[in-house]
């Protein structure tokens, strides 16, 4: 009987592939019949108890099973006869949204070496286009080190992830992914001939580090199955990949590691992390074929990394530092932390981001009222240190690419919801600024908008900062739609950059507003703290509190709120749908992570082990209750639903298909009402969808006019 049904899953998406040969009558019987997964026992076990999973059939790890891609396609063509009654909105969108696009542009040039390097995009072309500019050469023509659109040829997906020239400028190594699955192949570039050498390796991370002897590589082999990073391996061009050297293995699987080199290029660095714990171990760039050495041992909350200029060390940590500070070493002191200095001291207020060493200067990317700003400190006189200047309510700046540590001169950029992104060169010693390059929008006028930042009180009295934009002439009357996005998870903040897509949707009366929850780390530390582990329901909440401030404020109207999340921000919709359906009209959830209890407890998927301290360990009592608690897919319930819109790429990494395709399944099951549930998978693509410039831009597009249909329908 089992077999069967499969196979009537399997007819339901032939016949349903079929209906764009079919009239408007059929494509409207369909709408009303959406796909049924079959429901087959299946006992996920645990030391706390047994749960049933019925549609635990849809994993299958080698994502062939002819039962699972059926219903897949069937979801596919089930959404796509749904969209096809506003086709015509969808193009619009979609044309408006690349109509913001210069496509005929290119990157702000760098100069590294004797090279000015830049990436171009040519006008209807998916793919960048890297090149340099000899600079010994009077009027040299840029020469074309790779071009990706080539590479795209016959590839439904492709991305190149990592690129690094050689110390001889002579020789290109970089990463591609053909499938999504972030799954890399090593390949080498002469540029002196334009020619891939033959050297090879497959199954990598897309760390690349180059020795300076210009033959010796180093890279991160990942385990098979669960694609953690685990084996670096010293590669020697002419080799074949049976002859890369281990040169070290991570037998801790909840760590990340990664391999690079310093700046100044005269190290190469192994960095470990995991979320609490990190770990560095260095060598000499001259001499690849000594032992790395450990830069400081890792202990259980001591997080740590270092770059290396003039023979020290800076530091950035959170010893003794929640909000991180600045230390340094000499070269011939690490070893032991215990050797460390302090450069900055930590703040309860502000929180440091990021940071780039300089021969006279630091550079500080901090955090201060949830706000990304740069604070210049002369090593000579730190007393002395200065904030750059901003005008805006909500900004964000961040360093810009610097690839020489002898300069006063910082490049950073400017953006926020209103300003495009903005190439600064800020000279360190004197103050002075100079705009080098704006990126430029078609179709956009910034006069005609405006974004503010205002504060919404949780439900324990935490005010949660919300960035807004809107069209200038905006009224607080309570009419407006609403467009909600959050992140809230990995300490990772949702900082108010521009977003040239948005606009399709504040061009028609929206506002759109960044809620900057707990889980995120905005606010410092604490802020990510408070939403992860036994407070990560912190993050859910905010969400919901965010929005009623929203409506009762004036800034929407309560019948069209619609809110999106993606990945662990998917996980906030899956939570937010569960708990407070009656307040969105729509919820976008793009690769969600929504079967949380089941995804932790089983070590072979990828990412589980490395996040035990994100989310917990589920075969601990305490957690597992509390994950269990929200897990969205384990939280869903007979009850009205809004409209809902899902997507998923099958080669996922990050956020395994199956999950939110169980969870559609499961809300097809229980939820009580007729709105819209939608479920596409991306069948030639993971965890960031289309690899093609104009092939993302379809996607959002989409995704908006399923919003804009929802709110005309109203």
């Amino acid at each position: 009987m089992a077999l069967r049904n499969k196979f009537i899953i399997s007819g339901l998406a032939l016949s349903t592939l079929m209906i764009f040969g079919c009239s408007n009558d059929a494509a409207t019987e369909l709408k009303a019949t959406p796909p049924v997964a079959e429901k087959i026992p299946y006992l996920v076990k645990s030391p706390h108890g047994d749960r049933n999973d019925p549609y635990y059939w849809l994993r299958d790890d080698e994502r062939k099973a002819p039962a699972m891609i059926a219903h897949l396609e069937a979801e596919n063509a089930y959404y796509d006869a749904y969209r096809s009654s506003y086709a015509d909105l969808t193009a619009t969108v979609e044309q408006e949204i690349i109509g913001r696009i210069k496509q005929d542009d290119s990157s702000l040039p760098y100069v590294k070496g004797d090279y000015e390097y830049s990436t171009v995009y040519e006008a209807g072309k998916e793919y960048p286009i890297y090149q340099r500019r000899d600079l010994r050469v009077a009027d040299a023509e840029p020469e074309v080190m790779l071009d990706v659109n080539e590479l795209a040829q016959g590839q439904a997906f492709m991305q190149v992830s990592n690129m690094q020239v050689s110390p001889n400028q002579q020789l290109l190594a970089y990463m591609v992914d053909p499938t999504g699955r972030r799954q890399y192949e090593l390949r080498i570039r002469d540029l002196t001939t334009g020619e891939d050498l033959p050297d090879r390796l497959q199954g990598l991370s897309s760390a690349i580090a180059w020795a300076k002897d210009n033959e010796t590589l180093f890279v991160i082999e990942n385990d098979p199955q669960t694609l953690l990073s685990t084996r670096v391996l010293k590669h020697n061009l002419g080799q074949s990949a049976a002859q890369a050297e281990l040169v070290y293995e991570e037998t801790d699987n909840t760590f990340y590691m990664y391999v690079s080199n310093t700046k100044d290029g005269e190290y190469i660095t192994i960095s470990l992390s995991q979320t609490v714990s990190s770990e560095l171990h260095i060598l000499d760039a001259d001499t690849p074929n000594a032992e790395f050495t450990l830069f400081a041992p890792r202990e259980r909350h001591l997080k740590y990394s270092a770059d290396h200029i003039d023979g020290r060390w800076i530091i950035r940590t959170d010893m003794d530092a929640p909000n991180y500070q600045m230390m340094q070493v000499s070269h011939a002191d690490i070893g032991d932390k215990a050797n460390w200095q302090p450069l900055i001291a930590p703040s309860d207020d502000v929180f440091i981001q990021d940071y780039e060493v300089f021969t006279d200067y630091l550079a500080l990317n901090e955090r201060s009222d949830g706000l990304r700003r740069i604070r210049i400190v002369p090593w000579q006189d730190p007393a002395a240190a200065q904030v750059v200047a901003a005008d805006e309510q909500a900004y964000v700046m961040s360093f810009e690419r610097n690839v020489e540590q002898a300069t006063d001169t910082l490049r950073y950029t400017y953006s926020s919801l209103t300003t495009p992104a903005t190439i600064y060169a800020y000279d360190m010693t004197s103050g002075e600024q100079q705009q080098l390059k704006q990126t430029e929008v078609p179709n956009y006028n910034a006069s005609l908008y405006s974004t503010e930042r205002t504060w919404a009180k949780a439900d324990d009295g935490t005010m949660v900062p919300v960035t807004l934009l809107y069209k200038k002439g905006f009224s607080k009357n309570g009419t407006a739609p609403l467009y909600q996005y959050a992140y809230g998870s990995y300490g990772s903040s949702s900082d108010p950059y521009f977003r040239s897509t948005v606009f399709s949707l504040v061009d028609r009366g929206f506002v759109y507003a960044i809620a900057h929850i707990r889980g995120g780390q905005e606010m410092g530390r604490q802020w990510y703290e408070d939403g992860k582990l036994l407070n990560k329901i912190n993050t859910f909440t905010d969400f919901i509190d965010v929005t009623e401030h929203l409506v009762a404020a004036g800034y929407a109207h309560p019948d069209k709120v619609f809110a999106m999340g993606g990945s662990a921000g998917g996980l906030l919709m899956g939570a937010v749908a569960n708990m407070a359906p009656q307040h969105y009209r729509g919820l976008m959830a793009h690769v969600p992570f929504v079967d949380v209890v089941t995804t932790m407890l089983d070590e072979t998927i990828p990412l589980t082990t490395n996040e035990f301290d994100e989310w917990g360990n589920p075969k601990q009592k305490a957690y597992y209750d509390y994950m269990l608690s929200y897990s969205p897919y384990d939280q869903v319930s007979v009850q009205d639903y809004p409209a809902i819109l899902v997507t998923t790429g099958l080669h996922d990494s990050q956020v395994q298909y199956f999950e939110p395709a169980k969870w559609v399944a499961k809300l097809r099951e229980h939820k009580t009402d007729a709105n819209p549930l939608m479920f596409k998978t991306n069948m030639t693509a993971g965890h960031g969808g289309s690899s093609g410039r104009f092939a993302r831009m379809k996607e959002i597009a989409e995704e908006y006019a399923f919003i804009l249909n929802l709110l005309e329908a109203k």
